[in-house]
C-alpha cells in the first residue's frame, strides 16, 4: 500500500535566526515551509523587546564588519542598508583598578594599553606574532590543534594576567564559558575570523531585526511545540500536543540538547555530538532608567568586561543607549549587566526580582546612583545560552560533520560549534541545501565537509 503524501515539503522547528534563514532558503527553492516556534515570539536568542519606547535586546549581538559572510549575503538580500547597521562607537573596555581602559580588541589598545601591563602587552603580542591564531586555529575547530586544549590551559601559557585580565573576561563575557571547560580552538577562530572590535555593527531598530524581517515573508506558527520528530520512510513526522504534521524534511534550529530529547532516533553520529554538545547557560538583567546614568571610572563606550578578581557576580556592563540612540527615548537609559560563569549557575534560579536587586546593587559601582533611576527591569535567561564547545564535543563533531544528508537535518551556531549569529546563518544555508539536495535527487549528495564559517570569504 502507498504511504499517503506528506503534508507539508518541509518543516522548521525554532524561530531563531538559524531557523528562519534554513526556511527562506527553502521557500526560495520553492518548497512549501512551515516553521513551528514555542515562544510567542520570533527571534530566540535575538530576540527585542519594545515596552515604552525603549528597545530591550535580550542578547548582545554585534555585527563584524569583516568574518560574518552569510549574515552579511543575507543582509543584502533582504536590502538592509549600512545606515539601518551602524557601527558601534567605543565598542569594548576593561574595568581595572577603578576605572574602564577602552580599545579592548583593537590595534589601539596594544599602544594605550586597555588595562593591562607592558608585560601583559607583550603576551598578547607574542600571541599574535606566534601564529596561534592564525595557523592553528583556522578552518574547522575540530581539525584544529588545539581542539583538544582547554582556554584555560592555553591562555596559562601567556601568562596569569593575560589569561585572567583578557581571555576569561572575554570568553565569559561574550560566550558565558568556564575555561576549564571550553576549548580554546573556538574562540580563537572567531577572533581571527572577525578581526578588530572597532568595527563591530548593531542592527537599528533591534537585534530582532533580521528576524523580524525574514518571518514577514514566511509561514510561522508562534506558541506551538514541537514534542518529537521521527523519520519515516519518506519524509518525517512531527509530533505536537495535540496532532501530528508529517513532512518530506524537517530542520532542527533548536539548540542541541533541545534536539537531542525531540529526535531520540537519531543516528548514532549525530546522537553522539548532541549528548556531547552542551551549553553554558546565561543571564541579563536590563534596566530602562529615567535619564542616563553617571559612570564611574571613565566608563564612556558600549561594553565594559570586569575579570573574576574584580568582580565574582558581573561579568559585562552594557550602556546599551550608547549601542545606538533608538534603545531609549530621548534623554532617558537603558542598560544591561550580565552575570559571571559562577554566579549565572547560582542565580538563574531565583526569583526576577532577586536577579534584578542582586545586580542592580553591585552595579553601583560601575553606575553610582543607578537603584533610584531605574524605571522597569527585565531579566532573560538562557538555560541554553551558547554552546561551550568542550573538547569532548569537537571529538564528536568530527563524525557529525561527516554524515551523510538525512531527512531530519540542523541549523545553529552549535551546528558548527561557532558561538554566534553567524554560525547560526551558515549552518542554516547549509542544512536546507543538504535536504534540498536530498529530496531532489531521492538520495544523499556526497559527502562534503565542506568550507566552515571560520574562514573569510
Amino acid at each position: 500500500m502507498k504511504a499517503a503524501a506528506p503534508d507539508i515539503d518541509a518543516a522548521v522547528v525554532g524561530a531563531g535566526i538559524g531557523g528562519l534563514t534554513a526556511a527562506r532558503a527553502l521557500r526560495r527553492a520553492g518548497r512549501e515551509v512551515r516553521i513551528f516556534e514555542a515562544a510567542d515570539a520570533v527571534g530566540g536568542r535575538m530576540r527585542s523587546l519594545r515596552r515604552d519606547g525603549w528597545i530591550v535586546d535580550t542578547g548582545a549581538e554585534m555585527i563584524p564588519s569583516t568574518g560574518y559572510p552569510a549574515t552579511w549575503s543575507l543582509i543584502r538580500e533582504l536590502g538592509l542598508s549600512r545606515t539601518e547597521i551602524p557601527r558601534v562607537p567605543r565598542a569594548v573596555a576593561l574595568w581595572r583598578g577603578g576605572r574602564a581602559h577602552p580599545h579592548v580588541g583593537r590595534p589601539l589598545g596594544l599602544l594605550t594599553g586597555a588595562g593591562l601591563s607592558p608585560g601583559a602587552r607583550l603576551a598578547l603580542v607574542r600571541l599574535l606574532a606566534g601564529g596561534a591564531l592564525s595557523r592553528e586555529a583556522r578552518g574547522a575547530p575540530g581539525e584544529s590543534p588545539l581542539s583538544d586544549v582547554t582556554l584555560e590551559a592555553f591562555a596559562t601559557r601567556y601568562g596569569a594576567e593575560l589569561r585572567d585580565r583578557l581571555l576569561h573576561p572575554l570568553a565569559a563575557g561574550f560566550f558565558g564559558w568556564s575555561p576549564q571547560r571550553s576549548s580554546a580552538a573556538p574562540l580563537l577562530a572567531h577572533l581571527l575570523a572577525t578581526g578588530s572590535t572597532g568595527r563591530w555593527r548593531t542592527y537599528r531598530g533591534g537585534m530582532d531585526t533580521l528576524s523580524r524581517r525574514l518571518a514577514a515573508h514566511l509561514d510561522v506558527s508562534t506558541g506551538c511545540a514541537v514534542r518529537e520528530v521521527a523519520a519515516l520512510p519518506g519524509g518525517v513526522r512531527l509530533t505536537f500536543d495535540h496532532g501530528e504534521v508529517t513532512a518530506r524534511c524537517a530542520v532542527l534550529a533548536v539548540p542541541a540538547p533541545v534536539a537531542a530529547r525531540l529526535h531520540p532516533g537519531a543516528p548514532s553520529e549525530e546522537r553522539d555530538f548532541l549528548r556531547e554538545c552542551s551549553f553554558a547557560p546565561m543571564l541579563r538583567a536590563s534596566f530602562a532608567l529615567d535619564r542616563v546614568p553617571a559612570t564611574a571610572g571613565g566608563m564612556r563606550g558600549f561594553a565594559t568586561l570586569v575579570a573574576d578578581a574584580d568582580d565574582d557576580l558581573v561579568n559585562v556592563v552594557t550602556l546599551d543607549h550608547r549601542k545606538h540612540p533608538d534603545r531609549a527615548p530621548r534623554g532617558r537609559g537603558l542598560v544591561s549587566v550580565i552575570t559571571a560563569p559562577g554566579a549565572t549557575a547560582s542565580l538563574i534560579g531565583a526569583s526576577d526580582a532577586e536577579i534584578t536587586s542582586r545586580l542592580a546593587e553591585r552595579a553601583e559601582r560601575y553606575l553610582p546612583g543607578l537603584r533610584e533611576l531605574i524605571r522597569a527591569a527585565y531579566v532573560h535567561r538562557f538555560p541554553h545560552g551558547l554552546p561551550e564547545a568542550t573538547p569532548a564535543a569537537l571529538e564528536a563533531h568530527r563524525a557529525f560533520r561527516r554524515r551523510p544528508a538525512r531527512p531530519v537535518d540542523y541549523a545553529g551556531d552549535w551546528v558548527a560549534l561557532r558561538p554566534c549569529s553567524e554560525g547560526a546563518v551558515a549552518s542554516a544555508r547549509k542544512a536546507a541545501s543538504r535536504v534540498l539536495a536530498r529530496t531532489d535527487d531521492g538520495c544523499p549528495p556526497p559527502c562534503d565537509p565542506g568550507r566552515t564559517s571560520y574562514e573569510a570569504a
